[in-house]
């Protein structure tokens, strides 16, 4: 993963030139509350907001192991965080990692944005990473959670109330139970991406 030094570095790059979206991958919602995992996401995507290294969010994530979209549950966390509705989008196709990368950035695209990051925790986006530059666009900017900057930032980070059921998917299936082991395999690899999505 990403040292923190690395992450660090990459930010400060970034804070020179914004870009006009982030992605951010989702994470499974269990119809609780959200973990660790989703929370500091959500409030890195903020902090980027907040400083202006990204215009807007675009979070990513269908109903893969649970009934929630996770792309609409990090969305409404996102705003009730406080950023603004018509700056946060939301991409509910995506099953994998490289599900995220590729059709939030083809959507991306598609709604006329130009420079795109791709923005997680220090783990996920360096698995992405080579994914994003060599599959997608060469472009696209890495942004790891640098884990000082967010603390300093929000000492105190709230858990506030969503109406989960706005995400809910009422035609949900387990992945599990729709793919074999090899399939989701592949999957992680980005085998299985529709390459029509989003055209």
């Amino acid at each position: 993963m990403y040292s923190q030094k690395a992450a660090s570095s990459l930010l400060s790059k970034a804070s020179t030139q914004p870009y006009d979206v982030i992605i951010v991958p989702g994470v499974p919602f269990d119809g609780t509350k959200w973990d660790s995992t989703m929370k500091g996401r959500v409030y890195w995507s903020k902090y980027l907001y907040d400083h202006g290294i990204a215009k807007n969010v675009m979070y990513s994530g269908s109903a893969v192991y649970t009934p929630y979209f996770e792309g609409k549950i990090m969305g409404l966390y996102a705003e009730k965080l406080g950023i603004p509705k018509e700056h946060i989008f939301t991409e509910i196709k995506a099953e994998h990692s490289t599900e995220n990368a590729y059709y939030s950035y083809k959507k991306s695209k598609l709604l006329g944005f130009k420079r795109i990051a791709i923005a997680s925790d220090p783990f996920q986006t360096k698995l992405l990473k080579r994914y994003a530059k060599k599959i997608l666009d060469p472009s696209v900017g890495i942004l790891p959670m640098v884990q000082d900057s967010l603390n300093k930032a929000y000492p105190v980070k709230p858990n506030p109330e969503i109406d989960f059921h706005q995400a809910y998917d009422p035609k949900f299936v387990s992945l599990l139970k729709r793919e074999s082991f090899w399939k989701r395999f592949r999957g992680t690899r980005g085998k299985n991406v529709d390459v029509k999505a989003y055209e």
